[in-house]
């Protein structure tokens, strides 16, 4: 049997948008599907924001798709926000971190550490970055 490990992805854009707007629309979790490929989001905890808010990200199409569970660790608004993947297939910890470029752009650095055999994660990495780097671009350009 493969041996599981920590497999690194991570992606950067700059958005055209001051910091407090990317952090907002980035934290409407539920708005999250709008711009997420195939995904729907929906919060499962009492907690809507901050550490302990338990969010679920259902991404496929009708019954066909992975469920991912996650909790909030982390909440330093505008910042940072930092998950951990609680669910039966997807296990790891996700991020993302806001920079202030100026008054009217931030830096969004996504980042993932996935926890899966290598094999499987270089199997899944190609279509996860693609969809990924849709989607935040699809983000990004909701400022426009």
């Amino acid at each position: 049997m493969q041996a599981m490990r920590s497999n690194h992805l991570a992606i950067s854009l700059v958005i055209d948008a001051p910091i407090q707007s990317v952090w907002d629309a980035l934290a409407d979790w539920e708005k999250q599907g709008d711009w997420m490929i195939a995904t729907k989001v929906w919060v499962t905890s009492t907690i809507q924001d901050g550490i302990g808010t338990k969010i679920s990200a259902f991404t496929g199409i009708k019954s066909i798709g992975i469920l991912d569970t996650m909790e909030v660790t982390s909440w330093v608004p505008p910042f940072v926000c930092d998950v951990v993947h609680t669910g039966a297939i997807i296990k790891g910890t996700g991020k993302f971190e806001l920079h202030e470029i100026n008054a009217t752009q931030t830096r969004f650095d996504w980042s993932e550490e996935v926890i899966a055999p290598r094999p499987l994660f270089l199997l899944m990495c190609p279509g996860l970055y693609i969809g990924v780097r849709i989607s935040l671009g699809r983000f990004a350009r909701t400022f426009r």
